[in-house]
């Protein structure tokens, strides 16, 4: 489905960063594929080598990438990615609740003191066009059925807090020369080069091929939903979309919602009957997202469904692509416990 932004534009070179992670993986991908020239800043922690990133988004020899392995709290690092940059499109973080918490003192230098860094930076070299990746999670837990952008976001957990405190430090900078927009996704579900496996659709349909079984605790609680290639997909329209249309908004992004255990029976869908285990939990997140703002102002609708993100990690388990679902790099907590012990 075409959106009100297929016109192509020049959005001159473009930033990302975090763009050796999950969601930046399959964007940096495409976005190379599309011809643009693209920046990347990222620790590289989730892999062993540039050279194995490079080769995982077939860019091994693209003149149009420039990778800056560095830090966001390194205002050297952040400057030099910053280099010919028009366009920002800002995921890096310390992803995920379990993560955030290991070491709140340590996610607060990296998603808050980190993240100022590059707002500031990206303003002073310039920068014409600003995406901040926030999350759906900023909203906590609300009773309203449908949870749209003008509820008032009440985070209960520090990395959901952080975001927040950050869309606001982003609202009061932008100008009419540094414009930006908001971006509330919902969670990411499929296959990228750069795999998670501890995101709720990505968890079940690997335990359902890997181990034969799948455990749900709870299964009321709902989930917003989104596929990776529609994900990429909007931050890539962002950047060709004009400016003074998203400037200073704020847009939910999401396909839907779903409760855990009807994710469950749709993997059961796709892999085959094996037993379901329901075991009680105390995790009381639950969101039901609305994301008509961004299809009635934008245009944006999700192509792909959670079903079609099952099916693709059911065929990259299949065909090997995903060597090793035990590996550290696969679940972001494990990994950042051995960066946070050396």
């Amino acid at each position: 489905m075409k959106t009100k932004a297929d016109k192509k534009v020049n959005a001159g070179r473009v930033l990302v960063t975090g763009g050796a992670g999950y969601v930046g993986t399959a964007l940096v991908q495409l976005l190379l594929e599309k011809g643009y020239k693209v920046n990347v800043l990222d620790t590289f922690w989730f892999w062993d080598s540039t050279d194995e990133f490079l080769k995982a988004i077939n860019a091994e020899n693209n003149p149009n990438i420039v990778l800056v392995k560095g830090d966001l709290r390194n205002k050297e690092d952040v400057t030099k990615s910053l280099e010919g940059v028009d366009s920002v499109i800002h995921l890096a973080c310390v992803s995920n609740d379990p993560s955030a918490d290991l070491d709140p003192k340590f996610t607060h230098s990296v998603n808050y003191d980190g993240c100022l860094n590059m707002i500031d930076l990206a303003k002073e070299k310039g920068v014409k066009r600003f995406i901040y990746a926030s999350s759906s999670s900023v909203y906590g837990i609300k009773k309203e059925p449908n949870v749209t952008e003008e509820l008032e976001t009440e985070p209960i957990t520090q990395y959901s807090k952080l975001k927040v405190e950050v869309e606001h430090y982003l609202m009061h900078r932008l100008d009419d020369n540094f414009k930006g927009v908001i971006i509330r996704p919902s969670t990411v579900s499929g296959y990228s080069p750069r795999l998670r496996l501890d995101l709720v659709v990505n968890i079940l349909t690997n335990s359902a091929v890997n181990k034969g079984l799948i455990k749900v605790f709870g299964g009321d609680q709902f989930r917003p939903l989104i596929h990776i290639q529609d994900m990429i997909r909007l931050y890539e329209m962002l950047l060709r979309i004009p400016i003074d249309k998203i400037h200073k908004k704020t847009f939910n992004a999401g396909y839907g919602n779903l409760k855990v255990i009807e994710i469950a029976n749709l993997v059961k869908e796709v892999v085959g009957d094996i037993p379901l285990e329901v075991l009680p939990t105390d995790d009381p997140r639950s969101y039901h997202v609305n994301s008509d703002k961004i299809k009635n102002e934008l245009g944006f609708e999700p192509e792909h469904t959670i079903k079609d993100a099952v099916i693709d990690l059911k065929k990259a388990f299949d065909s090997g692509k995903v060597k090793n679902v035990d590996d550290d790099k696969c679940y972001n907590i494990k990994r950042m416990k051995k960066i946070l012990a050396k």
